[in-house]
């Protein structure tokens, strides 16, 4: 089975997602798959897959959401969300560092006692970027 290089599916961040302290999924409004740390969200993409919506910081909301294939994400724009709504048009590493960005986000807004309990991040594989 080939891996997509472009794009990502509900699959792949899956498996990306799942590998990080703390990290929960659940199937929220019928058919997305919401990914979430300490009951909040970081990212969310239909079970199909088609489009993925994520946290990003708010220094670059305005420089992604300018780019063509990515939107403010509905209902979520005033808390700096983006929809990539043509993920063809991006990598599967570019995407996948958005959404470990977007849990780092996250996580960094848990207590530091629950921080604490999650365990290291960036996990050690992780730094040999």
């Amino acid at each position: 089975m080939a891996v997509a290089t472009k794009g990502i599916t509900a699959k792949q961040l899956e498996a990306l997602c799942g590998r990080w302290p703390g990290v929960t999924m659940d199937v929220k409004w019928g058919a997305d798959l919401v990914f979430s740390v300490g009951t909040k969200m970081f990212a969310v993409m239909p079970m199909d897959g088609g489009h993925i919506a994520f946290k990003v910081p708010d220094d670059r909301f305005l420089e992604l959401t300018d780019q063509p294939g990515i939107i403010a994400a509905p209902y979520l724009a005033r808390a700096r969300w983006v929809s990539v709504v043509e993920p063809e048009r991006f990598s599967t590493h570019e995407l996948s560092d958005h959404v470990r960005t977007a849990y780092g986000l996250i996580r960094a807004k848990l207590t530091k006692k629950h921080q604490a309990e999650l365990g290291e991040w960036p996990l050690p594989e992780d730094n040999t970027k």
